[in-house]
This record gives C-alpha cells, sequence and structure tokens, in this order.
C-alpha cells in the first residue's frame, strides 16, 4: 500500500532529483525479412518495423501524460543486420542502413539499433561486409546505431575483430568530422554482449528473443 510518505518522495525525485525513465526500447526480429534480394529484404524490414512500432512513441507519449514522468528516449533494436547481409554477399549493407533510418523517421523514434554484427568467435557470411561498411552507415543516417562485439569470456577474442574495429572507429570519425566526429558515438565494440541488450547505444534484438518485445528502463 502507497502511503503519504511514498507519494511526496516520488513527486521531490520527479521535481527536485529529475526523475525520468531513460528509453523505452522496443526490440523487433527481423530473421522473417531474410531474402536473397536485398531491396526485397530492406522493403521487408521496412515494413515490419513500421508496422510493429507503429504506436510505439504515440503510447509513450501517453504514458508519460498518465503518470507525469517523462520518457527521454524511445528507441528500436533490430535482429543484427549481419546476419540479413548474409543471405545477399554481393550487395552494400548501407541499403539496410538506409531502410532502418527511414523506418525509424516514419515511427518517430530517437534511435534504431541493430546494424551489428557479432565476431567473438570469427567471422561468418555478411559480418565483413557488414563492419567494413559501418562508418558509410553511421555517415549517411542521423538515428541509425551500431555495434560489434569481439569477444567474450567463454570463446576468448577475436584479435583480427579487434584490430578491424580500430580502423572502423578511425574511419567513422573521419567521415563525420564537420560533425564533431558523431559517427563513433554512435557505435559500441563490445566484449559480453548480453543476448538481451537494448538500451546502450549499440543495442540489438538478440536471436533468443521473441519476436517482438518492450523493454523499460
Amino acid at each position: 500500500m502507497f502511503n503519504a510518505g511514498d507519494i511526496l518522495e516520488t513527486i521531490r525525485m520527479i521535481q527536485d532529483e529529475c526523475l525520468d525513465i531513460r528509453t523505452t526500447t522496443m526490440g523487433i526480429s527481423l530473421l522473417d525479412c531474410i531474402d536473397p534480394d536485398i531491396n526485397k529484404a530492406c522493403d521487408k524490414v521496412y515494413d515490419k518495423i513500421t508496422r510493429k512500432a507503429e504506436k510505439l512513441v504515440e503510447t509513450g507519449e501517453k504514458i508519460e501524460k498518465e503518470y507525469g514522468i517523462p520518457i527521454i528516449n524511445k528507441r528500436i533494436a533490430v535482429t543484427p543486420i549481419a546476419m540479413l547481409a548474409a543471405a545477399c554477399p554481393k550487395e552494400n549493407p548501407v541499403k539496410f542502413a538506409m531502410a532502418l533510418q527511414r523506418a525509424a523517421e516514419t515511427c518517430g523514434v530517437n534511435f534504431v539499433g541493430g546494424y551489428s554484427a557479432l565476431v567473438h568467435k570469427g567471422f561468418s557470411a555478411g559480418d565483413l561486409e557488414l563492419i567494413r561498411s559501418i562508418p558509410e552507415a553511421l555517415d549517411v543516417t542521423t538515428r541509425l546505431c551500431s555495434s560489434v562485439n569481439v569477444g567474450s569470456t567463454r570463446s576468448g577474442i577475436n584479435m583480427d575483430a579487434v584490430r578491424l574495429m580500430g580502423e572502423i572507429v578511425l574511419e567513422s570519425a573521419k567521415l563525420t568530422s564537420d560533425r564533431q566526429c558523431v559517427g563513433p558515438s554512435k557505435l559500441v565494440v563490445f566484449c559480453n554482449a548480453p543476448e538481451d541488450n537494448p538500451f546502450m547505444a549499440g543495442a540489438f534484438h538478440g536471436v533468443g528473443e521473441p519476436d517482438c518485445v518492450i523493454n523499460v528502463g
């Protein structure tokens, strides 16, 4: 049961200590969007995200008004795009980045995460192409976030990936040098990235997660 002290403490936290909800993130699986034709795959990605997240921002704003607590960011996290890029190896993965950007703009979310690759055990199909495309993808988008997991306690560290990511961070900084090197600020290099990873700039929707889920933090 709530008492007057609890209520007053909550009010004080909101007014004096800037209590807020940092983010609500909708995780969306894109495994059913895989297609060897990258243009069809991008259309599927856009359609699924805009369908699932159609009311994400609207609902968040209603919650803000109802409870009087601001939600700072509304975000989307998707399946690591390297998995989709593996089906169309001769294409530029940046097309997926543009599809994610369009979907984010349509839904009105602040950020979309999942331009990601998990290479702690080594590079599989699609991983290298996606990683090498990260600087361009972050240069031509504004709401896209990217991440690469290069190591884990169980499998060790992929040192080739560590070396490559150093080059990628530097290239991304150079490409966005006219914007205070904003590119690397949206890129996370992980060790031990959790499967349920919705809240960081490098958020992605783990393959063991359900088709669609909401995380509040």
